[in-house]
C-alpha cells in the first residue's frame, strides 16, 4: 500500500517588497540579498491576513478536487500560533466548512511541524486506508524592522491532502531523525519576533543534516546516488545550495561536481527566492516549486526531504514521485498568484509590519485589502473573526 500525498497547493500574499527597497534604504548593494543570500522579494501580508487566511486559502485550492468527506483530520503545522489554546486548524476547518466528524489539533517544533504531521498520518492511513488527512503548514516569519534577520522575511502557506491514493508523491517509510537541545532560534511568548543565532542555526542545520542522514542511510540502505532531486527546508535560498554540498561532501567525498549538485536542488529555489521563508510550509514551498519548474518528467524519481525546525529537531526521509502527478498540480494558478501581487514601497512594508490591533479585548475592524477567499476582520469580545468573501 502506497501512502502519500493526493494533492498539494501553496498560497502567499498578495503583496511583497523587493529586496532592492530594503538594500535603498540600508544603502548596501542589493547583491548582498540577491546573491549574498539569494532571496530577491518576500511577502509583506496586510493587517486582514494572517496565518489563517493563509492557510484557508492554500487548503481550499488543495481540496477542491478530493473527497472532502473523507476528510476525518486535519493537522495545523504553525510556529506562528494566534492563540496559547485553540490550534488554528479549528478556524481553517471551519472556513472550509469541513464535516463536524473530525479531528483538529495544532503541532509545534519550529519550521520542522508540518514533517511531524506527515510521519503521524503514514501510520493512520495505512490503519484507514479509506480516509484522508488534510496537513496544513502556516507561517509569517518575522524578525523585525532593521534586523540581520529582515531580509529573510516571508509568509504563505502550504496544505496537503494526504492518502493510501496519493496521486504526486508515495512517501517512503523509512526516516532518520536527530534532535538536541538548543537555542539557536527561539520566539518567547512576549514578543511577535523570532531571536536567531544566524551561525549557530546554520551549524545546527548541517549538524542534523547530517545525522538524521546517517539514520536514515542506515534504515533504507540507500545512498546519495539513489536520489534524482532533494528538498532542504529553505530559510533563504543558499541555505539549501549550502545543505546539499555539505550533504554530497559527507555521502560521497569530494568527488562531485557543483554543477551536478546545483541542479538536483535548483528547481526547487525558484518561489521562495521570490516569497521569503514560510517558516513550516517552506520544505514544500520547494517541492511544488519542484514540481513545477522541472522541464523533466519527474516519473519514478526518488527525491529526498530533509525538514529541519531549529532549537533543534531534523528529520531527513523520501518519496517517489507518481506517473500522472503533472495532472494534479496547479502551476498555472500558482504563477498567475506570483505575478498578480502588487509590489509595496519600504515605507507601505513598514505600515504593514506594524499595524496591530489593540489588546484590550474591544471591538476593532481591520483596514481591508487583497486577501483572497478568505480575511482576517478584526477582534470582538477577545475573539478573532474570519470572514469568507464568496
Amino acid at each position: 500500500m502506497k501512502i502519500g500525498i493526493e494533492s498539494i497547493n501553496f498560497y502567499t500574499s498578495n503583496y511583497f517588497i523587493d529586496l532592492k527597497s530594503l538594500a535603498e534604504d540600508r544603502n548596501i548593494p542589493v547583491s548582498k540579498f540577491y546573491h549574498g543570500i539569494g532571496q530577491e522579494k518576500m511577502a509583506a501580508p496586510p493587517p486582514d491576513e494572517d496565518i489563517i487566511t493563509l492557510a484557508a486559502n492554500a487548503a481550499y485550492n488543495a481540496t477542491k478536487s478530493v473527497d472532502k468527506d473523507k476528510i476525518d483530520t486535519v493537522i495545523f503545522a504553525t510556529e506562528s500560533g494566534i492563540d496559547q489554546s485553540k490550534s488554528g486548524g479549528i478556524y481553517v476547518h471551519q472556513l472550509l466548512q469541513l464535516g463536524k466528524n473530525c479531528r483538529v489539533f495544532e503541532v509545534k517544533q519550529a519550521c520542522y511541524s508540518a514533517a511531524a504531521g506527515i510521519q503521524m498520518s503514514l501510520p493512520y492511513l495505512m490503519l484507514h486506508p479509506d480516509r484522508k488527512v488534510l496537513l496544513v503548514a502556516s507561517d509569517i516569519a518575522r524578525y523585525g524592522i532593521g534586523s540581520v534577520g529582515e531580509p529573510t522575511q516571508g509568509a504563505g502557506a502550504v496544505a496537503m491532502v494526504l492518502s493510501a491514493r496519493p496521486a504526486i508523491v508515495a512517501f517512503d517509510m523509512e526516516s532518520g531523525l536527530y534532535t538536541e537541545d538548543v537555542m539557536d532560534f527561539w520566539r518567547p511568548n512576549y514578543t511577535d519576533e523570532a531571536f536567531v543565532d544566524g551561525k549557530f542555526s546554520i551549524k545546527m542545520y548541517i549538524k542534523a543534516l547530517i545525522e538524521s542522514w546517517n539514520q536514515y542511510s542506515g534504515r533504507s540502505g540507500r545512498e546519495f546516488a539513489d536520489f534524482y532531486r532533494f528538498c532542504y527546508h529553505l530559510p533563504f535560498s543558499r541555505m539549501g545550495e549550502k545543505a546539499h554540498i555539505h550533504l554530497a561532501k559527507h555521502a560521497v567525498g569530494d568527488d562531485y561536481d557543483n554543477d551536478f549538485l546545483m541542479g538536483q536542488i535548483s528547481d526547487t529555489l525558484h518561489y521562495i527566492k521570490i516569497i521569503g521563508n514560510t517558516y513550516a510550509a517552506s520544505m514544500y514551498v520547494g517541492l511544488i516549486s519542484l514540481l513545477e519548474n522541472s522541464n523533466e518528467d519527474l516519473t519514478g524519481r526518488r527525491i529526498g526531504f530533509f525538514s529541519y525546525g531549529s532549537g533543534c529537531v531534523g528529520e531527513f526521509f523520501s518519496g517517489e514521485i507518481l506517473p500522472g502527478y503533472q495532472k494534479y498540480i496547479d502551476s498555472g494558478a500558482h504563477t498567475k498568484l506570483l505575478n498578480n501581487r502588487t509590489e509595496l514601497s519600504y515605507e507601505k512594508y513598514k505600515e504593514f509590519y506594524s499595524y496591530s490591533l489593540p489588546e484590550d479585548g474591544g471591538d476593532y475592524q481591520t483596514p481591508k485589502n487583497e486577501t483572497g477567499l478568505f480575511r482576517f476582520a478584526g477582534i470582538s469580545a477577545h475573539k478573532r473573526i474570519y470572514q469568507r468573501l464568496f
